[in-house]
């Protein structure tokens, strides 16, 4: 079973955000909260969002879920929308500032244990 949540038009650059979520893809739920949370970026705190989001969608299709049995299954970065802004610059010229945005999609699924 897997569960998805998605955060559109975020205010960071897909390419500062995709350094954190390398960090975390394949990892159960627990070690990559933990992971996030000792990491330095301003991306972290947005995808702890994300992937609390996406576990709380996963316990609602199944109430009887542990929250301890998922993991990351896939997490990507796409560009969103660019935000066009000009700054003024010397001898009355103005140059553009591109204050980009990003969506991001955590998807978790629960852990399969093989049968011997």
């Amino acid at each position: 079973m897997e569960a998805k949540a998605v955060a559109k038009h975020v205010r960071i650059s897909a390419r500062k955000a995709r350094l954190v979520a390398d960090e975390i893809r394949g990892y159960d739920y627990k070690e990559a909260i933990d992971i996030l949370r000792f990491t330095n970026k301003a991306a972290s705190s947005m995808i702890i969002n994300l992937l609390n989001s996406a576990v709380a969608n996963a316990i609602q299709m199944n109430e009887q879920l542990d929250p301890s049995s998922l993991f990351v299954k896939k997490i990507y970065i796409d560009d969103g929308p660019i935000m066009k802004r000009y700054r003024p610059r010397a001898r009355g010229r103005a140059s553009r500032i591109r204050k980009r945005l990003s969506h991001i999609t955590v998807v978790v699924s629960e852990i399969v244990k093989k049968a011997n």
